[in-house]
């Protein structure tokens, strides 16, 4: 699938979380209470955060193996195939169950300064 496919099947999944944007100009991703939960790697794959335990569920469910950025395990983070991302209820059913793990996550100050 290409990068313009996967972001629009991610655009979707967003899409119904009035709370939630999509942010950045290079790699599109999500973030609340400055905390990331999901975003589109180099490999257009859409990638979620989960707890350790959830990760390793879903891991062995879908084949997955550990999301790497710049030689580092993003830790909870799992990658999901194009099957799941063109499946819209399982990817809406993933993203959603990613972003209220994300919520109950301590809340990070953002580093940008304020307007």
């Amino acid at each position: 699938m290409d990068r313009d496919a996967v972001l629009d099947c991610y655009k979707r999944a967003v899409a119904k979380h009035d709370d939630i944007k999509v942010k950045g100009a290079k790699t599109s991703y999500t973030a609340i209470n400055g905390n990331m939960f999901s975003f589109i790697d180099d490999q257009a794959r859409i990638c979620l955060r989960f707890s350790e335990k959830r990760k390793a569920e879903l891991n062995k469910f879908y084949g997955s193996t550990d999301v790497l950025q710049y030689g580092a395990v993003m830790r909870g983070y799992v990658s999901f195939s194009d099957e799941v991302i063109v499946d819209e209820t399982t990817l809406d059913g993933l993203f959603s169950e990613s972003l209220e793990f994300a919520k109950n996550l301590k809340p990070k100050p953002t580093k940008r300064s304020p307007k």
